[in-house]
């Protein structure tokens, strides 16, 4: 739907505010992310932690070493070839979990390694980014601004572990009287916003935000009737941003860079899918499950479009 209203298929109708549609989509993310955090609380992180950090080092590590030497082999910049690697190393945590939802799959164990991977791989990849724009802008590698992201992230995360563990259960258990579907749902909103704010605030995505606050939610009693609830503003704000996802699909650029296209689509594909299930083998995951997280995680997420954006300024 959103190719055929697109700026780039001329037979319906084209969406005449771009900028509204990349509006609405990232508040589609933030819906989608903050709803893959209510299902995703602590313990579960912490069952999962150190096979899907395993799984998500060893996969960032093979596709982003692969993603630089296939830009070199097709002639790019050294620049270019790090920043192909950069957009590599994340996959889509909001197509995986629709896929999963509809699959209803969820609650297989090798989900919830996947929701594992994607956490550790979102956190690697904003420092990536900082590292890519740090190395584009100065020509050399920054120590300190490396440090003080990670200093200002376990900083981050420490505050996310706090209200989650202390605070939050607190106020809602307090407020629990006092509060009907509509103010629930509201309330829950603004956390997530605020949330939001905060972490660009600080320098990181909306999206981290966003499952932030879905994940401190998890931790309380009002965890399922929250979920339950925003689903519809999740639903409505997530299929805008596919649609605005199938907006972006150029047929005359894929045309015009076609080996380039092929060559990186078969990287992502069958590179994720080793890389991956290589990680989960050697984090002590069978065989089969360890094929199945692979299969999951072979694409590239909207962290790309952020890495791509932030190479192309």
């Amino acid at each position: 739907a959103g190719f055929l209203v697109g700026p780039y298929f001329h037979f319906f109708p084209t969406v005449a505010d771009n900028e509204n549609i990349e509006i609405l989509a990232e508040i589609g993310v933030i819906f989608l992310l903050f709803s893959l955090g209510l299902e995703f609380s602590f313990k579960k992180l912490m069952r999962v932690g150190g096979a899907a950090s395993i799984t998500a080092f060893v996969e960032i590590t093979f596709i982003t070493v692969a993603g630089y030497f296939a830009g070199k082999w097709m002639g790019w910049s050294t620049m270019d070839s790090l920043f192909l690697g950069g957009m590599l190393a994340s996959s889509s945590t909001t197509i995986i979990i629709r896929a999963f939802e509809e699959l209803g799959v969820k609650t297989k164990q090798y989900a919830r390694i996947v929701f594992g991977v994607l956490v550790v791989e979102d956190i690697v990849v904003i420092l990536l980014m900082v590292l890519l724009s740090t190395i584009a802008v100065t020509k050399q590698f920054e120590g300190m601004e490396i440090i003080f992201t990670i200093g200002k992230l376990l900083f981050f995360l420490a505050l996310w572990f706090i209200a989650g563990i202390f605070l939050l259960p607190t106020l809602l258990k307090k407020a629990k009287p006092l509060l009907d579907e509509e103010t629930l749902l509201i309330l829950s909103i603004g956390l997530c916003l605020g949330m939001v704010v905060l972490a660009t605030q600080v320098g990181f995505s909306a999206e981290l935000g966003a499952f932030i606050m879905g994940s401190i939610i998890a931790e309380t009693t009002s965890a399922e009737k929250v979920e339950h609830i925003t689903k519809p503003v999740k639903d409505l704000f997530g299929s805008v941003f596919f649609v605005s996802v199938g907006m972006m699909i150029d047929p005359q650029a894929i045309m015009q860079y076609g080996w380039p296209v092929v060559i990186v689509t078969l990287l992502t594909l069958f590179g994720k899918l080793f890389s991956t299930t290589l990680g989960a083998l050697l984090s002590g995951q069978p065989l089969k499950q360890s094929v199945q997280v692979g299969m999951s995680m072979a694409q590239i997420g909207e962290f790309a479009f952020i890495v791509a954006t932030l190479g192309l300024s």
